[in-house]
């Protein structure tokens, strides 16, 4: 008989009950003729839970596996380390207008607000105390730093208009002169987690344009919590093999084997790439190549409470130094108002400093902030957290990007599977990549295929 599914309150603790017992008996769901379920979802980030919300609505029989202890993936509000909202993850919602998630925000109480996407440029005295960039050089110093990131912009979109793709690193001015390393970290890490050398001029030039994002007083983690209310979610539940069958497919757990008419995939590209989940038959080369192509980059963060506001910034304010080599990093200050900021660590460098561990990384940070504010800001450093996606066994990483040559890897991401599996995320979001709006918005795209297909109907035209 094929499990009865409740949708259940959501806490740590919840489990389905047909789903439990389907999956601790591998051999009786061998012999059943039909599916235990319609849809199974495999993770219950961003795009697993938009996927589910779709197929909630659509009264199908679903479940969604996920891997740890909690849902939202890369999308983790940590409330208990401060006492405050702290998103470990992402931390805004970008491109609002190209998304459904502002609006459900609203619907389900949580506050999003714009980013006000006020900088700071520092250098470093001599004498160790902070110095604003405006004060010891004249405006046109910066000016010319704004004006040099448009010129940086043109060039790449000049070089992705090309018929060879060429990486970002190339097509950027050869006359940066001081402004040369910041550019860089500011264009390439900081933004996409990765170096210039590393990404595409042609993926690049289709994010120039992006628009100001929205910050989530309540954090990202919690909205993607109070979406998922309602979704049967299967915690500790790794999926270890995607066994395809002619329209139909069976995934093996730890807890044995479910089967479902058709599946969708959220995991990141980088643990579809490591082997922790393995398909068979093996994954066609278009696939494989894909998951390869579309490395995570590094993103990672140290969070410092302070005990008052030592640092004498405003409410979401960030700060770069000018930097002369490649370890260099980014604040995001007084982070909604309260005494939390944010130290983004990225690019070859954060990855280096994960790999030393914790003590190193909170090390790197103590010494950023001693040196760009002064002796005195790290005295008021009350708290510290560090937070490595590269070392998360279920993430391997912070977000995706496409090297040159690689653009097309998202594309042959995004096309189903033998007409049973579906991959669904941000990287496989041809526009929005690396961002929660196109990760949600890439999750529901994948469910009305589904659903679609189900119904043997044509799918509706969707972003992503």
């Amino acid at each position: 008989m094929t499990p009865a599914l409740k949708t259940l309150k959501l806490t740590r603790r919840s489990t389905i009950a047909g789903l439990v017992s389907s999956l601790s008996c591998p051999a009786l769901a061998g012999l059943r003729r039909e599916p235990d379920f319609d849809v199974l979802i495999i993770g219950a980030g961003a795009a697993g839970i938009a996927a589910g919300r779709r197929l909630l609505a659509s009264n199908r029989k679903f479940a969604i596996l996920e891997a740890s202890d909690r849902m939202g993936g890369r999308c983790f509000t940590d409330t208990a380390t401060f006492n405050l909202p702290y998103d470990r993850g992402a931390c805004s919602i970008h491109l609002p207008g190209q998304s459904s998630l502002p609006k459900l925000a609203v619907q389900s109480g949580i506050e999003l607000y714009p980013d006000p996407e006020r900088q700071q440029f520092r250098v470093r005295s001599r004498n160790g105390l902070e110095k604003n960039l405006e004060e010891i050089h004249s405006k046109l110093e910066l000016e010319e730093f704004y004006a040099d990131r448009v010129r940086c912009y043109a060039a790449i979109a000049q070089a992705a208009a090309g018929n060879a793709d060429i990486s970002c690193a190339r097509a950027l001015p050869a006359d940066l002169g001081d402004w040369r390393r910041t550019m860089e970290f500011v264009l390439g890490p900081y933004r996409f987690g990765a170096e210039l050398t590393e990404l595409s001029a042609k993926e690049y030039a289709l994010s120039i344009d992006r628009s100001p994002g929205r910050l989530c007083r309540q954090g990202v983690g919690a909205l993607i919590g109070k979406l998922a209310l309602g979704m049967p979610i299967k915690f500790f539940s790794p999926v270890t093999l995607v066994d395809c069958a002619e329209r139909s497919v069976a995934l093996t757990t730890g807890e044995g084997v479910v089967t479902a008419r058709a599946v969708i995939v959220t995991a990141s590209t980088a643990v579809l790439a490591s082997g922790k989940l393995r398909f068979r038959p093996n994954l066609p080369g278009a696939y494989a190549s894909a998951c390869e192509k579309l490395k995570l980059g590094s993103y990672d963060h140290v969070a410092l409470a302070f005990n008052a506001n030592a640092l004498g910034l405003d409410a979401n304010e960030v700060v770069f130094e000018r930097a002369y080599t490649t370890k260099t990093a980014a604040l995001l200050a007084n982070i909604h108002g309260t005494r939390l900021s944010v130290l983004t660590l990225a690019g070859r460098s954060g990855v280096e400093l994960a790999d030393k561990g914790e003590d190193a990384m909170t090390d790197f940070a103590l010494d950023w902030i001693t040196g760009v504010f002064g002796s005195r800001a790290k005295k008021a450093v009350l708290r510290v957290h560090t937070m490595s996606w590269t070392k998360d066994p279920w993430t391997l990483g912070a977000f995706s990007s496409a090297p040159p040559g690689a653009q097309e890897a998202r594309k042959a991401l995004s096309e189903p599977l033998d007409d049973v599996v579906w991959f669904a995320g941000e990287a496989v979001h041809q526009t929005l990549w690396g961002t929660v709006g196109g990760a949600w918005q890439n999750g529901e795209r994948a469910a009305d295929a589904v659903i679609a297909r189900l119904d043997h109907k044509p799918p509706r035209s969707a972003g992503g």
